[in-house]
């Protein structure tokens, strides 16, 4: 399974387990185990880097699950189970661009400004006029 382009993890890495579904698949006559569980234990995982390892820990815990029951049939559950966590997976390799700071325009710091001065203006129009200093 590709994560990211040169991040490959082999499905002997990622536990899968079928249960008796609640939903589709589970309530007929001939009961099937159609629920799926697709684990990834992250620490145990020779696919990925340390650093890579320390970020899905970090985003995603110690070990990451995710669960398919929406389909009668255990092999399309299968796929989406596995499909769900690649997604998880991705989504916490991913890194996030480096910020560049900005500075505010003059438009906006004279927006911001005459703003402070508007409200100002207005609370001290409502002081007692006995409170002039």
């Amino acid at each position: 399974m590709e994560l990211l382009p040169g991040v490959l993890v082999p499905l002997s890495e990622i536990t899968v387990r079928a249960a008796r579904s609640s939903g589709p698949g589970g309530q007929h006559a001939n009961v099937t185990a159609s629920r799926i569980t697709a684990v990834f234990d992250v620490a145990g995982s020779c696919a990925l880097s340390e650093e890579q390892k320390h970020r899905v820990a970090a985003r995603l815990g110690p070990r990451v699950v995710a669960v398919a029951q929406d389909e009668r049939s255990q092999s399309r559950n299968r796929e989406l189970a596995l499909e769900r966590l690649r997604d998880r997976l991705r989504s916490a390799l991913e890194v996030a661009p480096a910020r560049t700071p900005t500075r505010p325009t003059r438009a906006s710091t004279e927006r911001r400004l005459e703003a402070k001065r508007t409200q100002s203006e207005r609370k001290r129009q409502r002081r007692n006029p006995g409170d002039d200093d």
